[in-house]
């Protein structure tokens, strides 16, 4: 990091970050003007990228082994290389923008602040995949960024960044910004589709939809989180090689850690993957526990990742034999501990936070949020809801908790887009690791019993029937 750069107080970074994306994030000076990023060396990486090949772009993305940062840890060269050697069809670009993962914040920032390296980013994309149209699909939340965003847009295209002959290279290129409605089912690739397409966000079935081959319009479609394609910019500065030099093997490059919940510098941290752990993360970066509490279980990935207790050990594969403060936060290593490292939310709980409330806090959420499509999720997520609604008002009996953890399984797997494991996995892993805490709070006085209002009426008519 240059030494010129200067921070906002208290927003300096740590001596453990390494900043690419977020290097001008509440930095002394910096506005989201686009003469502002031209002055700190904006735009270059696209004048390099309009002389190369396509193919190249593709095959430094490829050699930087960037994985995308929206929560599935996916290659993103790979995917770019999806496209079908054959296809005449128009090629699209989406930046999915929709940041719906509750304990996740990063991307608005970026939309905020330094909008202009997520538009570099995406044309040098649209360059090296054949995409001539792209667009920001940004949550309704984020309001002000959907007009910032806009505003960028306009300056890069009077400055020639966008539009037609982009800077005498023959390459034409559009880039909208396409403002969602608040659903996080348009976080889901398929589901993002169908809304920009004007449709109720039904998620598509793969396969054979996979939105390489068939996706907005049919076309082919490549869809990535707003920080992957930021990414882009500084692959193509460094090159493929030096960027993977950062992180650890198939972990490579930084990612922004997303932290909320029981500690005492909760924000945003930007970390090359894997070379800190959690203990690290939470006593180093953020300052520690409030004084006075301890640890008592983390969710590391956004809510939809399975909780980890704080007395857990994991012993993995290689021989290696973990606590929760030593895993690395990498993609592997915290799929290898069960649960991944997803959008980068890490959520601290500590002992004063008590379980029962905290699954019912999710599942109200994902209840809220299901599409609706699936029988299994549309049903279930609201059953699941309904359950601990009784489990944190104490008024459940402890069949409830195992009649909650059932109703869990029977939608794994069962549904079209993963927001079936998004609601269930967060229930499956508080009943596994917290059961005896949740069935504390229960009544057995009450088993077999009816305890709801409605379940009265439903008897009733069943007895009158």
């Amino acid at each position: 990091m240059a030494s010129a750069v200067q921070y906002l107080p208290g927003k300096e970074p740590h001596s453990r970050e390494k900043r690419l994306i977020f290097k001008n994030v509440d930095r002394v000076g910096y506005d989201p003007s686009i003469d502002c990023y031209l002055n700190d060396g904006g735009y270059e990486q696209l004048k390099v990228a309009l002389k190369m090949e396509k193919s190249a772009i593709i095959n430094e993305v490829k050699a930087a082994g960037l994985r995308g940062r929206g929560g599935a840890g996916f290659p993103t060269g790979v995917k770019w290389g999806f496209i079908p050697p054959t296809n005449t069809k128009p090629v699209y670009l989406i930046c999915n923008a929709d940041e719906s993962e509750p304990g996740t914040f990063k991307d608005r920032y970026i939309l905020h602040q330094d909008p202009h390296q997520l538009i570099e980013g995406m044309t040098i994309a649209c360059f090296a995949t054949g995409a001539k149209l792209a667009y920001i699909y940004i949550r309704e939340e984020f309001p002000h960024a959907a007009k910032i965003v806009e505003k960028a847009i306009a300056e890069a295209r009077a400055k020639g960044f966008l539009g037609s002959n982009i800077l005498g290279s023959g390459f034409d290129c559009e880039i909208y910004v396409h403002r969602g409605a608040g659903a996080y089912i348009c976080g889901e690739e398929t589901g993002l589709i169908e809304s920009l397409e004007g449709k109720r966000p039904y998620p598509r079935i793969k396969p054979p939809y996979f939105p390489a081959a068939l996706g907005l319009y049919m076309c082919p479609t490549i869809v990535n989180n707003v920080e992957s394609l930021c990414h882009v910019k500084h692959i193509i500065q460094m090159s493929g090689a030096e960027y993977a030099k950062l992180g650890t093997p198939n972990n490579t490059g930084t990612r922004i850690l997303c932290v909320s919940g029981d500690v005492q510098k909760p924000g945003y941290y930007e970390v090359e993957v894997g070379k800190v752990t959690m203990g690290e993360v939470i006593n180093d970066l953020c300052g520690g526990l409030k004084p006075g509490r301890t640890l008592k279980a983390i969710i590391p990935g956004g809510s939809s990742a399975k909780v980890l207790r704080a007395d857990e050990k994991f012993k993995l594969k290689d021989g290696r034999e973990l606590t929760i403060m030593d895993i690395p936060m990498d993609f592997d290593t915290m799929a290898a501990c069960g649960s991944m490292a997803g959008s980068g939310g890490v959520i601290i709980m500590d002992d004063t936070r008590s379980m029962s409330w905290v699954i019912n806090n999710l599942n109200n959420f994902y209840a809220h949020e299901s599409c609706g499509q699936c029988t299994p999720c549309r049903e279930g997520s609201l059953w699941m809801k309904k359950l601990s609604d009784r489990i944190v008002a104490g008024t459940a009996s402890p069949d409830d908790v195992d009649t909650l953890e059932s109703v869990a399984n029977q939608i794994e797997g069962k549904t079209i887009c993963a927001f079936g494991e998004a609601c269930s996995w967060p229930t499956q892993s508080f009943i596994k690791k917290f059961g005896d805490e949740l069935k504390a709070g229960c009544k057995p006085e009450l088993t077999g019993k009816i305890v709801s209002e409605e379940g009265l009426v439903a008897a009733a008519s069943l007895a009158v029937n």
